[in-house]
This record gives C-alpha cells, structure tokens and sequence, in this order.
C-alpha cells in the first residue's frame, strides 16, 4: 500500500497505518508493542467522559502510558454530553495526551441505547456541539465514526462534512452500518465519498486483515490511510509487513508481552489476558485448537510462557 505521513492538528505520524481503539485490547504494552512493529499511530481503549470528570480510577487506569512510549499519545473517549466530552478533554487525566479521538461509531448496544457512540450519527446537531466544544479544550481532535446506523441509511459525507466545519482534524470511517456491528461487507464508496467531502486527512477503518486488504482499501477510496482494528489482535506483525519495519523474533516478542503484561497489570491480569492473546495469534495455523485448550487451563502467566516456547510463530 501507499506509505505517507499524515499531519493531525499539529502532529505528523511517521506512517499512515493506524491501530484501532479496541475494548478490551489496546492496553498499553499492546499499544507500545505495535508501535515498535510499525503502527503510525495507536489509540487506547475508549473510556467514558463521565468517568474521566468523576474521578473514576477504572476509567483512568484504561489511560496508562508505559513510560519509554516512543509516539504520539493518542486516546479515546465517548459520551453524548458536549460539557462533560469538553470537560474529559480538558481533565488531568487526559493531559497526556496530544491527540483527544471522539467515539462515534461504536455498536453495542449498551452504549447505543445510552446515546452514545453510534447513536450521535443520528443527531448531526448533538455531535457538532461535541466536537465543537472539545476543539475550545485546545487538543487535537479526531472523530471515528461509522457509515451510518441502518444499512439503507447512509450519513458518511454529511456527516464528514459536519465533522470538518466542527473543527475535527481527522475522520476515520468504519465502512459499515451499526447494523452490521463486525461482519459483513465494508462499504468502500461510503469511506470514498467522505474522502471526497472533505480536507482533512480520512483514515479507512474495516476488513483489514492482510496487506493485500490493505492496498485494496486504499486504492478503492482513496483513504489518507487505514486503521487496523481485529487485523491487529490476530497479526500484530502485520505493521511490520505494511510499513518495512525490522519484525523481530516473534515468539520473543509476545514473550517481552507477557512479561511487561504481568509487570503494570499483575499476574491475574496477565494470565487471562495473554492466554485469549496468544490464542488469537494462532489463528489459521496448524494445531491452534488444541494449543488453545492448553492455554486455557493455565493458571499462572509463567505457564503460558511455557507454552510459547514451544511454539512457531
């Protein structure tokens, strides 16, 4: 695919290959682990405004940042409140970081029927005051959005350009309704027409799981770049096969994973959270179901290790 640095706000990412904020996943030693594979740009898990402006130290722990994080910092938050979303930005907590991405795509359904999320795509007016007054916070501001919340009802270029006249400085898109949640077809000439719409660089979000994805997407909407979400949980190697960047040994890699995991988050943690991880790295290769049911008895992090060292990444 086509390699090229993208200006946020006052920012400049080294590459255009982005990862996702995905629930659950983009700790921080996940994050700090793609950016050294390649990723341009990495995105915490989304947290909740409200959260951040009532001190909620869950919430806050979602924001950790290893302290050698060689990136930009970026994170993102959801809510549908324009002061409680201007007030997040301008928290403590949120300090650290240079770029403020503003949740509205998310499917699920708890945070839709809160209004939050994917349900701003159905009120232009509610997210334009949202990004309007998380702009006066003076952070960068980017917005990830899907193509709309029904599959006969598409909102991308109005929505895109609302987001530009609100003063975003980045629009990703996911090419799919909230219908469709994760499956499905990605909608290319949705993403293509807000590239189209508007100046501001647009990131291709969905679908992506191979370099040949990849190019695909890019060629097909013109995106400034993509966004790696699922893609990344099952091949985080695939940053460095996008970007040219040294791979490295990959059963140490997940191994320096483990062990970081284990230091910041604790031995529960680590254990849970590596085992679902490892499994997912298995994905496609020869025995990986009976690897996985190794893993899930585990019951200590150093088992899993032991596991990985025997296994051909």
């Amino acid at each position: 695919m086509r390699l090229n640095r993208i200006k946020i706000g006052n920012f400049t990412t080294p590459n255009n290959v982005f990862l996702a904020p995905l629930a659950g996943y983009t700790n921080a030693v996940f994050r700090d682990m793609c950016l050294r594979l390649g990723a341009g740009l990495t995105f915490t898990e989304m947290v909740s405004a409200k959260g951040l402006c009532y001190d909620s130290k869950k919430t806050e722990e979602l924001l950790f940042i290893t302290g050698d994080y060689p990136g930009i910092k970026a994170c993102q938050i959801f809510g549908n409140s324009p002061d409680f979303m201007r007030r997040a930005c301008e928290s403590e907590a949120l300090a650290p970081f240079d770029i403020v991405d503003l949740n509205m795509g998310c499917p699920v359904p708890k945070i839709y029927k809160n209004g939050e999320g994917s349900a701003l795509l159905n009120n232009l007016p509610l997210a334009e005051k949202i990004i309007s007054e998380c702009k006066k916070s003076g952070k960068t501001i980017t917005v990830k959005i899907r193509i709309g919340t029904e599959n006969s009802e598409y909102v991308t270029e109005d929505f895109a350009k609302m987001c530009e006249a609100a003063g975003a400085d980045m629009l990703t898109v996911h090419g799919r309704t909230r219908e469709k949640i994760y499956s499905g077809e990605v909608n290319l000439k949705e993403i293509e027409k807000a590239k189209n719409a508007v100046h501001i660089p647009v990131i291709a979000n969905g679908g992506i799981f191979t370099a040949q994805d990849a190019s695909v997407i890019m060629k097909k909407t013109g995106a400034d770049g993509v966004m790696i979400a699922r893609g990344a949980m099952y091949n985080p190697w695939l940053f460095a096969e996008l970007t040219g960047a040294e791979c490295g040994d990959k059963r140490q890699t997940v191994l320096n994973q483990i062990t970081k995991t284990r230091e910041i988050y604790g031995e529960r943690f680590a254990c849970v959270f590596m085992r679902k991880m490892v499994g997912f790295y298995l994905k496609g290769k020869k025995g990986a179901a009976t690897v996985r049911g190794k893993l899930l008895s585990c019951k200590t992090s150093h088992e899993v290790e032991e596991i990985v060292n025997t296994l051909d990444f």
